[in-house]
């Protein structure tokens, strides 16, 4: 197999010979030729029905024409300049009028980048120095979030990584999901926590959804304890509706981070919020954040492509729900009986486990080893979904009803 021979050259040049760990499969990943619409199309001759959708940014699949007619547009002007360009503003104004309460954005070049500066303003503009995330919440490789899951509420952070300083990370608390309570006694004995930084919707490891009131409880407790609460919403941004997760549960965060499908498969990300807070950025702020590649002009384009394709296509987002309820209803009693479905929108995974989790400790309680071989059974079937059972699946708008009735078919053999 190509795909074998290109891994066996990979590892002795790129560490683990893959440049992102989720991608190691094993014994060897396959390497992808080309991508269009819902298919991917490897080295060895397979093609794919891609459920990964790039980890999220493909809402409108692969080789989305618009996309790529404005990609190669800008193209033929340059595509790095180190200078601002018109589309800035227009896309600042587009995401700030997408999102209630938010009134400025900085773009930067991933979403690890974004939650790194919104994390670094929220310091500077309180003057504390701890954070709160949430466990199992995934914000980026930085030090800062590179916490041990589980290392409790009350004591200090626990370095997830090597080379990660323990007294960094001793400015990280966390908390559980869907446990309002918890947050609330972390709060009331800590008066030096500057933010909480949450996915509304655990996506690294989901979907895991809010229980009824929960988010609105993490804003009113914020609030009360004059803590910054900041959305990452990374991954939701866009995939749950024009607004995001924040729109949909009607809450109103001091900052967003965005990434994913607002670069239209290139990279980005962007912190976004509150002018009182975002306007200590630098140059108009003491807190410092810079980069080469900010704001770049393809990332800017292909995201202001796909962001107007959305607002032009207003039913996108019911037609998407509407793929993965196929999908669930298509299951057969004795998968619910085992397992539990759980879907968002355009998100949706099968969890080996009884119970559709609710935190962290809870999703790691699945068999992963059950998932581990219904994995290899879609990929056979030729369906790709993320070889873990602790990543989200993604559908997009170029999934057929040929496709999705693939997917289902999945769950029944």
């Amino acid at each position: 197999m190509k795909s074998e021979e290109l891994f066996s050259a990979a590892k002795t040049l790129i560490p683990g010979g893959v440049s992102s760990p989720v991608r190691a499969i094993k014994p060897y990943p396959f390497y992808t030729a080309r991508a269009e619409g819902s298919h991917l199309y490897t080295v060895d001759g397979a093609a794919l029905i891609d459920c990964c959708m790039g980890y999220g940014p493909l809402l409108l699949g692969h080789a989305r024409p618009e996309i790529k007619k404005a990609i190669a547009d800008r193209l033929e002007k340059g595509w790095l300049y180190g200078t601002p360009i018109p589309e800035e503003p227009e896309f600042a104004k587009l995401i700030t009028g997408d999102h209630p309460g938010m009134d400025m954005a900085r773009f930067v070049s991933s979403g690890s980048e974004a939650t790194m500066a919104a994390i670094r303003l929220a310091r500077g503009f309180t003057g504390k120095s701890d954070i709160v995330k949430i466990e199992g919440g995934f914000h980026g490789a930085h030090d800062a979030v590179l916490v041990k899951a589980g290392s409790g509420a009350t004591t200090m952070g626990v370095p997830d990584s090597a080379g990660v300083l323990p007294d960094l990370v001793a400015h990280t608390r966390q908390v559980p999901y869907n446990d309002a309570e918890a947050l609330e006694t972390l709060l009331a004995k800590n008066n030096d926590i500057a933010a909480l930084i949450i996915e509304p919707v655990l996506g690294n490891i989901g979907p895991v959804v809010p229980q009824d009131g929960y988010l609105r409880s993490v804003r009113e407790i914020t609030q009360a304890h004059d803590v910054l609460l900041i959305f990452d919403e990374v991954i939701t941004g866009y995939r749950l509706g024009i607004g995001g997760a924040q729109k949909m549960y009607g809450i109103k965060p001091d900052l967003t981070t965005l990434g994913k499908i607002i670069g239209g498969g290139l990279p980005i990300g962007a912190f976004c919020g509150k002018r009182e807070i975002m306007s200590l950025t630098v140059p108009e702020g003491p807190v410092y954040q810079a980069g080469t590649f900010s704001g770049n002009p393809l990332s800017l384009t292909a995201g202001i492509a796909t962001i107007r394709w959305l607002h032009d296509h207003p039913k996108t987002y019911a037609d998407l729900a509407e793929k993965t309820r196929v999908i669930e209803e298509s299951l057969p009693e004795e998968k619910l009986d085992t397992g539990s479905f759980v879907r968002l929108g355009s998100m949706f995974k099968y969890f080996f486990r009884k119970d559709a989790p609710q935190n962290y400790t809870e999703v790691k309680e699945c068999d992963t080893q059950a998932f581990g071989a219904f994995w290899q059974k879609m990929l056979d079937r030729g369906v790709f979904i993320p070889p873990s059972q602790f990543e989200t699946n993604f559908l997009s708008v170029a999934h057929t009803p040929q496709d999705i009735e693939t997917i289902a078919g999945g769950y029944l053999a």
